[in-house]
């Protein structure tokens, strides 16, 4: 999937993932693609939950090389 920015959360705990997510999508404008990579197994439930109390999509979510991968769409 194409993206515009991508953000490496390896190795952050909870709340660390989301807080971090939400400052990178604060840069971003409408519409653009955020590529997340996380280590933290909670981010699979706190990143669709983030996605939806904030209006972004989550358009794809999976796992590659043992890591979380989210795409968020900002809204």
């Amino acid at each position: 999937m194409e993206f515009n920015k991508e953000f490496d959360a390896s190795g952050l705990s909870c709340p660390l993932p989301i807080v971090r997510t939400k400052k990178a999508l604060a840069d971003m404008t409408s519409g653009q693609v955020l590529k997340v990579i996380a280590t933290d197994p909670g981010s699979v439930c706190d990143m669709a939950a983030f996605a939806e109390q904030t209006g972004n999509a989550l358009l794809e979510q999976g796992s590659e090389n043992s890591k979380f991968v989210f795409f968020l769409k900002k809204a």
